[in-house]
């Protein structure tokens, strides 16, 4: 190629690069200022690890962040540090990662000599299935692993065209910083072998197998972690989870089958979807594996006119393969189907489409004419349709809300929406919607919890006990429920009811600082004076600069006489807070009872200071002026 042709072919690269940047920006402004939704708030940094020891927490300690994959987090924590909760940079970054991942991918393709590269690195940008990955703040970890992932293989492929060691280690490194983004890159060096198997149409173990043994490796490890990590952290277990060998295969089979219609027809596109019933006794969901393996099989045989098909089924299969029901993954408690799942999977078939779109436009003189309008037509038509997907990332209640128009009977959307209305204070709505949740719901104690929690807000205190005790009876060491039944039983006031709750709370969380603080006051209604300053103590000890429980014990220790040891902990709860203006007012009443009048004053006058409206504080003050012959 002569440097005349060079020039001219970089700078439609770049041109195409570029133009391929501003329509897919342009498809996701919508999403652009999304707020945080769902567990986005669990992925942003928390306020206790946004210091450096935070930062090294989260890569020493795992269960410090909801998943272990410690590269994403330092990236959300270096970006809190530039641009703190300024949302829309945070949905730059994400869609400037996708794009990128689509230009390595039209880079790899290229390489490869497949044909129609950019058509397909277009595709994998404008495809609304890849709107849950790119405009969800928390998927970071799809778009970061993805870069690391496609840089990975054309360093890989770069070091099996020249033997480069360097290329090699490059290839490697990237693998792992991906691995610490999502493990679902282990697929990496699978991928490789299916990538050359399909350019050469065989392959040798010392050339191609043996230089991949540490990938695979390395891979696999990361993959046994992380499934300990699903299980024993995230909590990927219990009878959602409980599926057998042939169920997995139901499953698998059926899963293959979504995801492939999802790519080729994306409509009705959501963030949660039904979740099956895979039932080995109903006939016809055999009817997906055998399918899926059938065209296996046709694909197999048709290798020797052309490998591509049965490569982009291999590595879809691959791809998908931790999502496909052999392994637990904790969103299979809602749906055993995710958009987000096939970020990268869809590559293959995307390959295959986009090379199969051009070897047949090319067919005849006339389609080579339209050939440039149809790829036009195509790709706006997934411009236009991830620009509609993005509104549903504008906020957590346009989230939900238009997941359930999409999937009615979705307990998880259901939940989720009425958590968001009961934080605005929209509390009938809210209740209906939880009571949406219970009939379907796979833990039905945490259904009664909420709705029992939004009933006790509405002040329908009566509702609320009915259903904390039905939470309770269906799981008996559910403190949360305890305690919550106890505070309910308290407005009522069942005082002995309260207190019997509270104490069951104890003993199943023994270090509850709420709890002892909320038996102290109960206790206190009840005049049993002591015990109440015992429970007090605890609560001070547990969570010593709270300053309503250094408050709570103080008036505990007045009841009791101990007007000095009272003091200090009043002094104490100022200390913590000084606009505690209840702890001033106390305080000031404290230095009455042992005879310092000035003090008292002074205290009395600071209260009105901060609170002007507070009527005891001007009587006792106005009385106490009265006293040394003053005006109040």
């Amino acid at each position: 190629m002569s440097m005349k042709r060079l020039s001219k072919f970089w700078q439609r690269g770049w041109i195409l690069g570029l133009a391929l940047l501003a329509v897919t920006l342009i498809a996701y402004s919508p999403a652009w200022n999304g707020k945080p939704i769902w567990d986005d708030n669990e992925h942003l940094t928390k306020p206790e690890l946004q210091s450096l020891s935070g930062l090294a927490q989260i890569w020493t300690h795992v269960g410090t962040t909801n998943q272990y994959y410690p590269l994403v987090h330092t990236v959300f924590w270096i970006e809190h540090r530039i641009w703190d909760d300024r949302f829309v940079c945070y949905h730059v970054v994400n869609i400037l990662l996708h794009v990128g991942s689509a230009l390595l991918l039209v880079k790899i393709l290229r390489e490869l000599g497949v044909r129609g590269a950019w058509l397909a690195g277009a595709i994998f940008a404008l495809h609304p299935l890849q709107v849950e990955s790119v405009a969800w703040m928390s998927e970071l970890k799809n778009v970061l692993s993805g870069i690391f992932f496609f840089s990975a293989a054309w360093w890989y492929l770069k070091f099996d065209r020249e033997r480069n060691r360097s290329a090699y280690f490059v290839a490697l490194g990237l693998l792992l910083l991906g691995l610490l983004c999502k493990t679902v890159i282990a697929v990496l060096p699978a991928t490789l072998l299916i990538a050359l198997w399909g350019q050469r149409g065989k392959l040798s173990w010392r050339r191609d197998f043996i230089p991949l043994i540490p990938f695979f490796v390395i891979g696999a490890s990361a993959g046994i972690f992380t499934a300990w990590v699903e299980y024993s952290v995230v909590g990927a277990e219990g009878g959602a989870f409980q599926l057998s060998i042939l169920q997995r295969i139901l499953l698998a089979g059926r899963a293959f089958w979504f995801y492939l219609a999802k790519l080729f027809w994306p409509a009705k596109l959501t963030f949660i979807y039904p979740r099956w019933t895979i039932d080995p006794f109903v006939w016809w969901q055999y009817l997906f594996p055998a399918a899926a393996l059938l065209l296996f099989v046709a694909s197999w045989m048709l290798r020797r006119k052309s490998r591509g098909p049965v490569a982009a089924i291999v590595y879809f299969v691959a791809a998908l393969f931790p999502a496909l029901g052999f392994l637990n993954v904790f969103p299979f408690i809602y749906s055993f189907t995710a958009d987000h799942f096939q970020y990268l999977a869809c590559v293959g078939v995307i390959t295959l489409t986009s090379a199969g779109l051009t070897n047949s436009l090319d067919l005849a003189p006339t389609l080579r004419r339209i050939a440039p309008i149809f790829c036009a037509v195509l790709l706006a038509t997934l411009a236009v349709h991830t620009w509609q997907q993005a509104h549903m990332y504008g906020d957590e209640e346009t989230l939900w809300r238009t997941t359930l128009l999409r999937n009615p009977d979705s307990w998880m959307a259901h939940n989720n929406l009425a958590t968001g209305l009961a934080k605005n204070g929209q509390f009938d709505e809210a209740i209906a919607h939880y009571e949406q949740t219970l009939t379907t719901r796979p833990d039905p104690e945490k259904g009664h919890y909420n709705l029992a929690s939004t009933l006790a807000k509405a002040d329908k205190f009566d509702q609320a006990i009915t259903h904390y005790r039905i939470a309770i009876g269906l799981r008996p060491d559910y403190a949360d429920a305890h305690y919550n039944l106890g505070r309910a039983l308290l407005e009522k006031g069942n005082i002995d009811g309260a207190i019997d709750e509270y104490k069951q709370t104890q003993t199943l969380r023994p270090n509850d600082a709420d709890a002892h603080n909320n038996l102290g006051g109960a206790l206190l209604q009840k005049d049993r004076v002591l015990e109440a300053i015992e429970q007090f103590q605890w609560a001070v000890r547990l969570r010593e600069n709270d300053a309503d429980f250094q408050y709570n014990l103080a008036n505990a220790l007045a009841k009791s006489g101990q007007i000095d040891s009272a003091m200090v902990h009043y002094e104490k709860a100022l200390r913590i807070r000084p606009d505690h203006v209840e702890a001033r007012y106390e305080l000031g009443s404290a230095f009455l009872q042992i005879g310092q009048v000035d003090r008292a004053i002074e205290s009395y006058e600071e209260v009105l200071k901060r609170n002007p409206d507070y009527v005891k504080a001007h009587i006792n003050l106005g009385n106490l002026l009265l006293q040394k012959g003053e005006s109040a």
